[in-house]
């Protein structure tokens, strides 16, 4: 018997997987045109700015950039840490961290942006850091361009060899991919619909995932 954690069922990966698209909408309809997933773009846009020598737009792309970063740092630390903790675990903590963040986010007016922005890069950092794998197989639920290239491999590798294991790999990729597409657009008409609060969507997506990682871990049988 093997336990498999409930942080690592699918069912986990799809609300976190609205999230991760719903604040990636977010902050790029709402909040200035900036990435708070998507640090490859990010780099992209600063590197354009700061060849041009226009610092301040710059900035507006490396401060999500650097929160980001900041994010993996403690969500790495306190996975070390809390790994044994007993009162909650420590998964379950992230998600509440990263609630209030968005919580705190739907307050800020649009005079401040750029910290929004860089807020709810750390929060998706705390996110991807996280939550690695779904059932056994390592993904982001914050972007997609990895998914989409273990999705598309995993499916060259069935249409090959016919293993079902592959097959099995490439579903899952590629369902995540699908609703974080579908939490893009969710986020996208909501975002431009009712401004500023919606992010409090993200909110009630993990909560969801809180819950889900409160049921106990399943027990299935490897041969």
């Amino acid at each position: 018997m093997k336990s498999r954690q409930m942080s690592e069922s699918f069912r986990n990966a799809i609300f976190l997987a609205l999230s991760g698209g719903f604040q990636d909408a977010y902050t790029y309809f709402n909040r200035n045109e900036v990435f708070s997933n998507a640090q490859t773009g990010n780099i992209v846009l600063m590197s354009q700015h700061l060849m041009k020598g226009d610092w301040l737009n710059a900035l507006r792309y490396l401060l999500p950039l650097s929160s980001f970063a900041i994010g993996i740092f403690i969500a790495e630390q306190i996975g070390v840490r809390l790994k044994e903790s007993r009162l909650l675990h420590w998964r379950q903590l992230v998600i509440l961290i990263e609630m209030l963040i968005l919580c705190i986010v739907g307050l800020i007016p649009h005079s401040l942006d750029m910290v929004a922005t860089a807020l709810v890069s750390f929060s998706c950092s705390l996110q991807v850091q996280t939550f690695r794998k779904v059932h056994g197989y390592g993904y982001a639920s914050t972007m997609c361009i990895g998914n989409l290239r273990s999705g598309t491999a995993a499916l060259s590798a069935y249409l090959r060899n016919r293993n079902k294991k592959s097959l099995e790999a490439s579903v899952h990729y590629f369902g995540v991919i699908f609703f974080f597409g579908l939490g893009s657009g969710i986020g996208g008409i909501m975002t431009q619909t009712y401004g500023i609060p919606c992010i409090w969507v993200c909110d009630g997506l993990l909560l969801i995932c809180f819950m889900i990682m409160a049921i106990p871990e399943k027990k299935e049988v490897f041969q």
